[in-house]
């Protein structure tokens, strides 16, 4: 396949795309930062119990 031909399929295949709106991607941006958020606080929180119970254990 030529170079160029292959361009104008790409060109051809992006007008094609459909986009997400400005809401959706505030919407999506919103759930993975929420979910980011929780998961860190989960883990942080169960490291935290993890420390406490071996520095419990090592006394």
């Amino acid at each position: 396949m030529h170079p160029f031909r292959f361009i104008k399929s790409v060109v051809k295949e992006m007008h094609l795309v459909v986009w997400p709106t400005f809401k959706e991607n505030r919407r999506d941006t919103g759930i993975v930062l929420s979910i980011t958020i929780f998961f860190v606080l989960y883990f942080a929180l169960f490291d935290w119990l993890i420390q406490q119970f071996m520095v419990w254990f090592s006394k």
